[in-house]
């Protein structure tokens, strides 16, 4: 089986527009697309984000992932939809990453973290910092391992499930976790020791 994303890797319909593919119109099951849509939209979009995609263009790489797998909506098996999806997220993430160093463009996400707010206890502004941080550590991962990551720690997958999920072997996958969590704890740690106490 295929390592996550690998079969998206030689794919010609990923990264181009329709106009761009001279492919024969096939039967569009719209009902099992609203389905799948409206099924597992939270998880892309939650993945996006967490996989590197900044806040303001999370929304268009969601609609990309659809877009795409629209387009090879009856090649999807039954039962394999989530799998399909977080591939086709997991590399529409690296193309927007990619993108942005080629333009060299500073995200909503660096600008936000530059800003210097009036401390305060409003909870918004604390779980805004709060989601930045996690953001921050989790783009510190390698992106194979920071998928098993956000799967398991932030998803509730049990690792069984990852391992089907990434068509890996569940013991890779139980050492990209652990690999995770070092990098985790040791990238937190970074990051406190690098806050001054005083808070400024």
């Amino acid at each position: 089986m295929l390592e996550i994303g690998a079969a998206f890797d030689d794919d010609p319909a990923f990264g181009m527009e329709a106009e761009d593919r001279d492919e024969p119109a096939l039967a569009f099951d719209e009902a099992r697309f609203r389905a799948l849509r409206h099924e597992h939209f939270e998880l892309v979009w939650r993945s996006l984000r967490r996989l590197g995609v900044p806040a303001a263009d999370v929304d268009d790489a969601a609609q990309r992932v659809f877009l795409l797998a629209a387009r090879k909506l009856a090649n999807i098996t039954a039962g394999s939809e989530r799998s399909y999806l977080f591939g086709i997220a997991l590399r529409v993430a690296s193309h927007a990453r990619r993108a942005i160093k080629r333009r060299g463009e500073i995200g909503d996400d660096a600008l936000a973290a530059h800003e210097d707010p009036v401390p305060a206890a409003d909870e918004l502004l604390d779980q805004r910092r709060a989601r930045d941080l996690l953001d921050e550590v989790l783009a510190s991962l390698p992106l194979d391992v920071r998928a098993v990551f956000i799967l398991f720690e932030l998803e509730q997958m049990t690792l069984a499930e990852i391992a089907a999920l990434i068509g890996a072997p569940q013991g890779t996958a139980a050492s990209r976790l652990r690999r995770g969590r070092e990098l985790f704890q040791a990238e937190v740690a970074r990051l406190k020791a690098r806050t001054p106490r005083n808070g400024r």
